[in-house]
């Protein structure tokens, strides 16, 4: 059995970004071992380093600094030198090693893992911008991981044939933070002067948002009240539809979502049916259970797989969204709720967590055995 465990994460996403996935399962790491979070570098004129805080206890959230005129590979040089001066900080000893991102591969090859995890929970190549090396790269990391974990059913089809210790473990929920928002309180300052009935969203708003269906939206249903929270990514600010009762209130906190999120009447994922679309696993889905809201959602196949096709979410297209936030909004909540709540307890952060580690622990210990010398073998040598 292992007594202490570091873990080395490489992320594509900012800790302090939309909370997800990594911050679930990094933080609860956290309670039994060291994590080291490497995020993406930033590039900018200062000087090189790497900038490392304690976010919460066990977990260094860690930022490369890197020269603005520094070329890629020489970039990837310094983010090794600079990995390297953490683990020699720190006195990391065969840590696991947890990719997000296949990019991240390159900065950790000459570590000694005991073990290497890939979390895919999306895929990446599908995202506007993706760089080139992605594909050959993950493919890579296929061959040097131990196990993966794929954040979502159709991710678990496309890359159960690649790898032999491929696991799916769908994003999951902390049902008790959402179901707060079931207790109605006062509305957040920048909510409460909105008008109802109120439809929202929470999350990220980039090349996955069905812009022209939120816009139809708000003009078949004027009374409608649209609320948008989350930051805008890579797409222009200007390419936001702006009516009246389309309200964008920012980026929130983790925290203060079920505040938010109990004002309003209706959930929604408008989501664009693209590429980066193709094979995402909402962690909104469950959130939005917990909290008790009535859902409706375009054709995304893990959404309508098994939550559309099981009743709790209403799935519809551009012509028919509004129609299907009427007869959300007609809801029986209490047996709406009921029936949420038998699903939410057969999942949890902490139960995903507990069945990763599991994995892990077996794995690790299925390398150590692998290694150890077998009873009763004697070296050969020759003269």
């Amino acid at each position: 059995m292992v007594n202490s465990i570091d873990l080395v994460c490489f992320s594509h996403l900012r800790w302090g970004f939309v909370f997800q996935r990594p911050n679930h399962l990094m933080s609860r790491f956290a309670r039994i071992g060291r994590v080291f979070f490497i995020e993406e570098p930033i590039h900018d004129e200062g000087p090189i380093g790497l900038e490392s805080v304690e976010a919460i206890k066990n977990l260094w959230v860690c930022t490369p600094h890197i020269n603005s005129a520094t070329s890629s590979e020489m970039a990837e040089a310094m983010q090794r030198r600079l990995l390297d001066g953490l683990i020699r900080k720190h006195r990391i000893v065969s840590p696991v090693e947890w990719f997000y991102t296949p990019m991240a591969l390159p900065l950790a090859t000459h570590l000694d893992p005991s073990l290497v995890v890939y979390d895919c929970m999306d895929e990446l190549s599908g995202f506007h911008g993706a760089p080139s090396e992605l594909l050959e790269r993950e493919e890579r990391l296929f061959g040097h991981a131990d196990v993966v974990f794929a954040g979502g059913s159709s991710l678990y089809e496309s890359k159960r044939t690649r790898h032999p210790e491929v696991f799916l473990f769908p994003s999951s929920v902390d049902d008790a933070h959402f179901a707060s928002a079931r207790t109605r309180e006062n509305d957040p300052p920048d909510q409460a002067p909105i008008g109802f009935p109120r439809v929202g969203f929470f999350g990220v708003i980039d090349e996955r948002m069905d812009l022209a269906l939120i816009e139809n939206l708000a003009r078949r249903r004027p009374q409608y009240q649209i609320i948008m929270i989350g930051p805008v990514v890579k797409i222009s600010e200007d390419s936001l539809p702006r009516l009246s009762n389309i309200h964008y209130l920012g980026m929130k906190s983790y925290s203060d979502l079920p505040k938010y999120i109990g004002g309003w009447q209706v959930a929604m994922m408008p989501f664009a049916l693209n590429e980066a679309t193709r094979f995402i696993s909402p962690t909104k889905t469950l959130e939005y259970l917990a909290a008790g809201r009535p859902i409706v959602s375009t054709a995304v196949p893990d959404v309508i797989n098994p939550y559309g096709s099981n009743g709790f979410v209403r799935i519809a297209d551009e012509n028919s969204f509004a129609a299907s936030i009427d007869a959300a909004l007609d809801t029986d909540l209490a047996r709406f709720r009921a029936d949420a709540d038998a699903v939410l307890l057969r999942t949890s952060w902490d139960k995903s967590w507990s069945d990763m580690f599991e994995i892990m622990i077996r794995s690790i210990n299925r390398k150590s055995l692998a290694f150890a010398p077998q009873k009763g073998n004697r070296s050969c040598s020759t003269t």
